[in-house]
């Protein structure tokens, strides 16, 4: 563990092909012996988020699993690209694949929250052999154009906070309708999800302002046809789990998804938008079971 109270992770760092050095919180199991021949699970969040999203979950799982939690570039701990025309999803892949062979891994689980979904789902198809399952959080071929605005309006606009509380009642302001039952408690913590101090003492959002570049760029977010990269992960277990007030993932979509997918699962979670944390019962309990089809599909 990495020297923290309550820190069940180590960093792991590795290069992307461009020299871009990456990072990874890695947390390992705390029960190797049940762990024991099963595939790591790799953690991908959003556009705009880091490695801290997972944790919770990611805590939870290593009893049992080794859980990498993933910074995409220009988040979190990972290096800035040079080229800010680089902050797209066939380059995440590429990234990814080389986090794969670092740690040798021949099969593995992987999450995907919104833009780590789609770049779940182009995994599929660069490595299926290696894929043996998969969480869509959020997220799928279609994307609702309303959500897709939205997050335009906000990505890539840099805003400073003097302490964590003025910090937690602009992510309160911003996201109530997202997370309506949540108290200060909540948003302060999401507030430390989404933050870090900087050199001169303020607080800033934790990614480089310049992956809104290519994502201004319509057809960036995605690839060129995501339902034939969905259609990847055919005979694999996979669980779809979406906001139930999402503006991202329309409904119609995740129903289409899991009809396209046999065996596929969809956990819709109440009175949350884009994107449940995966720390909720009906998405914990959606987790568990995925993980549950694997290892009986792994036979044990």
């Amino acid at each position: 563990m990495a020297g923290h109270e309550n820190q069940f992770w180590e960093n792991r760092y590795w290069w992307s092909r461009d020299g871009v050095r990456l990072h990874a919180r890695d947390y390992a199991p705390r029960d190797a012996a049940k762990a024991a021949g099963r595939p790591p699970i790799l953690c991908l969040p959003g556009l705009t988020r880091n490695a801290r999203d997972y944790d919770n979950v990611a805590t939870r799982l290593s009893a049992e699993w080794r859980v990498l939690a993933v910074n995409l570039r220009g988040r979190g701990e990972s290096g800035y690209a040079k080229d800010p025309m680089t902050y797209v999803p066939l380059t995440y892949v590429q990234d990814v694949e080389a986090l794969l062979t670092e740690i040798g891994a021949d099969r593995y689980i992987a999450f995907g929250t919104s833009l780590g979904g789609i770049v779940t789902m182009l995994l599929a198809g660069a490595a299926h052999e290696q894929l043996v399952g998969a969480l869509l959080n959020d997220v799928g071929p279609d994307i609702d154009p309303a959500g897709l605005a939205r997050i335009r309006g906000y990505v890539g606009r840099s805003h400073t906070w003097p302490t964590w509380m003025h910090a937690a009642r602009a992510v309160a302001e911003a996201n109530a309708d997202t997370y309506p039952d949540y108290a200060i408690g909540d948003w302060l913590a999401m507030a430390k999800r989404l933050y870090r101090v900087n050199a001169a003492g303020r607080i800033v959002l934790d990614y480089d302002m310049k992956i809104a570049e290519p994502f201004r760029v319509p057809g960036n977010e995605a690839g060129p046809d995501m339902w034939r990269a969905l259609d990847r992960l055919k005979g694999l277990p996979v669980a779809v789990v979406r906001g139930g007030t999402s503006d991202i993932l329309p409904a119609t979509t995740a129903t289409r998804m899991v009809a396209e997918l046999p065996g596929a699962t969809l956990t819709t979670v109440p009175r949350t938008g884009h994107a449940p944390t995966l720390a909720e019962p009906e998405a914990a309990a959606a987790i568990d079971a995925l993980l549950a089809r694997i290892t009986e599909q792994a036979g044990g």
